[in-house]
């Protein structure tokens, strides 16, 4: 992979999915792309079950090697200085899916996107979300329909206790940017 491909890697929080997510970032590293990490309000500040802010920070940070852009002001100047050839958010979570659908650019990730957007680059989302096929179903077909908006393909993650909650394949990641890269939606969409 060529080294002048730079990728914005967004994580909002889905934090259950963070441990399937971060070793994609890896790979992205180790194919030779530099990844930027933008990480929401919420995924920088919020400790979970799931692990401290701080320990996925150093983890990121050590991955990466580069600063984590976590606020407004840091992610705005990403289309004027057209920083990335891609944005990739994973997880996309449900209220990152709504806010993109609706236009609404209220946090570090979806200014991120707003502003990658304005270059015609493309944008990748790695759905996590437990209203998949309820209240956010409309929202993710209007981003299906979206010019330059891809999708890491995804299906049910628990068909018989969460009837609504779609997940990414996130370990299809790394073919969805090749072919995002392409201006190719990676198909079939749904696994």
């Amino acid at each position: 992979m060529n080294q002048t491909i730079t990728i914005g890697f967004g994580l909002t929080g889905s934090y259950c999915t963070f441990q399937k997510v971060i070793p994609q970032m890896e790979a992205l590293v180790s194919l030779g792309y530099r990844v930027i990490p933008i990480l929401s309000e919420q995924a920088a500040s919020c400790d979970t079950r799931f692990g401290t802010a701080e320990e996925h920070k150093k983890r990121i940070f050590d991955i990466t090697g580069e600063r984590i852009l976590t606020s407004i002001p840091e992610v705005e100047p990403i289309g004027p200085k057209r920083a990335l050839n891609l944005l990739l958010i994973a997880p996309c979570t449900g209220n990152t899916i709504a806010k993109l659908a609706g236009g609404i650019a209220d946090t570090s990730v979806t200014l991120a996107v707003k502003s990658h957007l304005r270059n015609n680059r493309p944008v990748v989302l790695a759905v996590s979300t437990n209203d998949g096929l309820g209240a956010n179903a409309r929202n993710i077909g209007t981003l299906l329909a979206r010019k330059h908006i891809f999708m890491v393909p995804f299906g049910q993650d628990d068909y018989r206790e969460k009837e609504n909650s779609l997940v990414a394949h996130f370990d299809l990641i790394p073919q969805t940017i090749a072919a995002a890269l392409d201006g190719h939606q990676l198909q079939p969409i749904l696994v």
